[in-house]
């Protein structure tokens, strides 16, 4: 019990020894701990600023990100639109060439084909009129022996043409 109820004598030598470590301390020790405590909040302030605008520009270089992102696509998307114009064009450019060429070849092909039909025909006529030549000269050699046959023919040639 004689703890809990001190002397006066304990009193004061602890009193004592609690100013002079008080006095020490406050001499030597306080402000360097306080100038320590300082540089920490100090420090922890920086790092938490720090931090903070780390996170600013990380949230401005994600919504940059996604800005490009979003123009990258945009213009993706308008070079393929491009890409199918051009093939469309080159299609349809490609069709109508191939219509042309068909249409020159095919009327080469009519050309060629009317060409070869008239020289068939010429050719065809010219047979016929040396047949009809032959034909007539041995025809007229058989009546022309005879004088007669002869002049009968030639007029019978004569009426033919006037009706004509």
């Amino acid at each position: 019990m004689r703890l809990l109820t001190p002397e006066l004598g304990l009193l004061f030598w602890t009193l004592l020894a609690f100013l002079i470590v008080f006095i020490v301390l406050k001499k030597y020790a306080w402000k360097p701990i306080l100038a320590s405590l300082d540089k920490r909040e100090k420090s922890i302030a920086d790092s938490l600023e720090t931090a903070e605008r780390v996170q600013r520009e990380m949230a401005q270089l994600k919504n940059e990100n996604e800005e490009l992102m979003a123009r990258a696509r945009e213009e993706r998307s308008i070079m393929l639109k491009e890409a199918r114009d051009t093939k469309d064009k080159i299609v349809a450019e490609a069709k109508e060439q191939a219509k042309i060429e068909a249409n020159k070849i095919i009327i080469e092909s009519q050309q060629q084909i009317n060409a070869q039909k008239m020289a068939a025909i010429t050719e065809v006529k010219n047979q016929v009129g040396k047949l009809v030549v032959e034909v007539t000269e041995k025809v007229l050699r058989r009546e022309l022996a005879d004088k007669s046959a002869q002049e009968a023919h030639i007029k019978g040639l004569v009426d033919d043409v006037k009706l004509n």
